[in-house]
């Protein structure tokens, strides 16, 4: 073959092999970029809402809603005791407000919705709230209220209280950014929670609870809806056979004789809906006379509106506690 055919042959395989080793990328560049296109992490978005399970079903509410219709005396119990009282827009201010919630009796601040057993729906809808809590007494106006606005009902379980409550708590904490406020109060009520339980054992007690109404009344024992003090306070019944009912069990004064209370506790329904009170003299006879709970000072007539209309705030739960431990402090 022609010399100079030959060389010019070969310069061109060299230029061609030359062009293919430059233009394809190396592994090790095509592994970076794999690399690096999986590890980026998208950023999550923190969620706007909190799914609150309750004893009416489950219902999605906003966080930090800035205006909240409170139709339970124990929920505006919580809200003031965790400074969000500037939320509240309306209240149930037909019936009695509590003493110690007093400040809301004020229906040029607060649109007037009601009672606790009833309420205007039209009211609160020309209100357009960002959410309803609603009470125990207002289940029949569930449905209704949740059309309205996202509609919670945050009350406490009377058979296992603070269980309950805590649940309740940590929702509050939750909906308006509170987790450590209502971490602390909890933590606090609990531990007092358990010094009385402990004090209660040391004493050895047992309690009849009475809930007083115009010149009747009736008892109630674990389970029921004053059932903290024997559930969660630790006081045995002196009677372990009442029936846990909402309306409890009817009694008389000879049964009260009969069963010989170390304590016995009363709540006056007569004053915790408004009216004044009877129930120190309907329990001023002589079968009472002749109890120990009445020879050692131990009937004891609990906060009527705390123990009847606001139980499960973090204020009225204070309450309860401090009037049973004052209770035992007797013996």
């Amino acid at each position: 073959m022609n010399k100079k055919l030959v060389c010019t042959l070969l310069a061109a395989m060299f230029a061609f092999t030359g062009c293919g080793s430059t233009s394809a990328p190396t592994n090790t560049e095509t592994s970076a970029e794999a690399t690096t296109e999986t590890t980026t992490t998208p950023e999550v978005e923190e969620s706007t809402t909190v799914v609150v399970e309750h004893s009416l079903g489950t219902t999605e509410v906003p966080k930090n809603p800035e205006k909240v219709v409170v139709l339970d005396w124990g929920a505006l119990d919580v809200m003031d005791s965790l400074g969000l009282g500037s939320a509240v827009v309306a209240l149930p201010l037909s019936g009695s407000t509590p003493d110690y919630l007093s400040a809301y009796q004020d229906e040029t601040k607060y649109t007037n919705v009601g009672s606790l057993k009833e309420v205007d729906l039209e009211a609160i809808h020309a209100l357009e709230p960002d959410m309803i809590i609603s009470g125990g007494r207002l289940a029949d106006f569930h449905e209704e209220l949740n059309e309205i606005a996202p509609t919670v009902l945050l009350n406490v379980d009377t058979a296992d209280y603070f269980n309950s409550f805590k649940k309740s708590m940590n929702y509050y904490g939750e909906i308006f950014g509170k987790e450590e406020e209502v971490a602390t109060k909890v933590a606090e009520l609990e531990a007092q929670m358990a010094q009385i339980k402990e004090k209660a054992a040391e004493k050895n007690a047992k309690a009849l609870i009475a809930l007083a109404n115009g010149d009747s009344f009736s008892v109630y024992g674990k389970g029921s809806r004053f059932g903290i003090i024997h559930n969660e306070f630790g006081i045995a019944p002196v009677d372990e056979t009442i029936e846990a009912s909402t309306h409890g069990q009817k009694a008389s004064f000879e049964y009260v004789a009969e069963q010989n209370p170390d304590l016995l506790f009363i709540v006056d329904r007569s004053a915790a809906t408004g009216g004044d009170g009877s129930a120190p003299a309907l329990f001023d006879n002589e079968l009472i006379h002749g109890t120990d709970a009445y020879k050692n000072d131990r009937i004891v007539y609990l906060n009527p509106t705390v123990w009847y209309t606001a139980g499960g705030g973090l204020a009225s739960t204070q309450v309860m506690l401090d009037e049973v431990n004052s209770a035992l402090d007797r013996m």
